[in-house]
């Protein structure tokens, strides 16, 4: 579904122009911001923005439902380009595990972890994977994200896998945010794989994703590229496998321990790497110079108590720098993007700039999406986020708060919250 809107006399009409990825600092900083703006959507695509008065004059706007924006900021709906979102169970008891001392991968070994959602979401049917997921899509709308990934990992098995995947599908035919699926079969070693992790990436690569890439399950394959999971050797293996098959490639790297996985990013030209709190300087560049984009997901290291990815240091080697909140039921249970550009800001070095460029289009270039999304820009969908305050800074500046007033998808108006009522 389409429609015509126009939005006049916001107080900041945030532009983040480019139909790919800002790197490096003075790329990043520049935000286009228009003041008095205004954008015409028609037919559900951004056809014209630029100061209200310009963009108004002589044009008859009867057909279309006109928002007054005045004083009030206006900005590209979010990418959050690295979830997962959709799982069966709750580990709510893991985070007082790690209070008491014990780490992620002490967890994992225990049985806990990536493995207890695993049984879960096995015994989760269909039907209850979607209600669950549509009520994390609402709650992601609710802060401006109008396009969202969504990772598999959860099943490790073909027939759950795949149920994921579906699941994936069925909600971004239903649900105003739009859904960009990746297949991460090799999240961790199934117990039945125990000791024989190289038998398990030889089924992930004949059986599992030959069937995701015949039914369209998925546009990425994803690794968790980690000491005690996937090594090196093993997760190249099974990128180039993907990519032979037609997938874009992504991975979990550096995350624990610095295992080179920014290194490998590169290497194979991956379109990002993702977490890289331990991502080496040599790691940093060669990204840079491939032009892998740096996903970054502060709130988890924020969950972990762990030291954060050194976004600053990345920016200034000319990477281009995502946020994205890393939704999951355990490491870090949480889809607040005013935290993730908060911690960003307040613990990674970036300015609010830098972060909000972060939040739209580099993830918009994360997803392969930043000729469609992630910026206001003619020809784009009409994806929008009008803010309570007059400015962008007001993001991270009222931590952790979500300061987003209406949420604009393709046109539509999807989300309001002056029409929410509290008794």
């Amino acid at each position: 579904m389409t429609a015509d809107l126009v939005v006049i006399n916001a107080a900041q009409l945030v532009t983040c122009s480019s139909f790919g990825p800002k790197c490096g600092p003075e790329q990043m900083n520049e935000l286009g911001v228009v003041k008095d703006g205004a954008v015409v959507i028609k037919d559900g695509i951004i056809e014209s923005l630029g100061p209200t008065e310009e963009i108004l004059a002589g044009r008859d706007v009867s057909g279309f439902q006109v928002i007054d924006a005045a004083g009030k900021a206006v900005l590209p709906g979010f990418v959050d380009s690295h979830t997962h979102f959709v799982f069966g169970g709750y580990r709510e008891e893991e985070f007082a595990w790690r209070l008491a001392g014990q780490s992620y991968m002490e967890i994992l070994q225990r049985g806990g972890g990536i493995l207890s959602t695993v049984k879960a979401t096995r015994k989760a049917g269909m039907q209850e994977l979607i209600d669950s997921g549509a009520r994390r899509l609402d709650s992601l709308l609710s802060f401006g994200v109008t396009t969202v990934e969504g990772k598999s990992g959860y099943g490790l098995d073909l027939e759950n896998e795949v149920k994921q995947l579906e699941a994936m599908a069925r909600l971004d035919r239903r649900h105003p945010v739009d859904v960009v699926p990746t297949f991460l079969g090799a999240h961790a070693v199934p117990p039945d794989y125990k000791g024989r992790t190289d038998k398990y990436v030889d089924f992930i690569i004949r059986e599992v994703i030959p069937r995701v890439v015949e039914d369209g399950l998925a546009e990425f394959c994803d690794v968790f590229c980690e000491e005690g999971v996937f090594s090196i050797g093993q997760s190249r293996r099974l990128l180039q496998a993907a990519r032979q098959m037609g997938l874009k490639l992504t991975l979990h790297a550096d995350e624990i321990v610095a295992l080179g996985g920014a290194e490998l990013a590169a290497e194979l030209e991956a379109v990002s790497a993702d977490h890289l709190l331990q991502a080496s300087a040599a790691g940093i560049d060669a990204m840079a110079e491939k032009k892998v984009v740096a996903t970054l997901l502060p709130a988890t290291a924020f969950s972990l108590k762990e030291p954060y990815a050194r976004g600053r240091r990345m920016i200034d080697a000319g990477c281009a720098v995502a946020l994205a909140t890393d939704l999951n039921p355990g490491s870090c249970f949480c889809e607040s993007v005013p935290l993730v550009m908060a911690l960003a800001c307040i613990y990674m070095g970036l300015t609010p700039e830098e972060a909000v460029c972060a939040m739209t289009i580099n993830g918009a270039a994360a997803l392969a999406r930043a000729d469609t999304v992630g910026s206001l820009d003619p020809g784009k969908y009409g994806d929008l986020v009008i803010l309570e305050f007059p400015s962008y800074k007001f993001i991270p500046y009222h931590v952790g708060v979500n300061c987003v007033e209406k949420v604009i998808k393709k046109g539509h108006l999807v989300f309001d919250k002056t029409r929410l009522q509290v008794r």
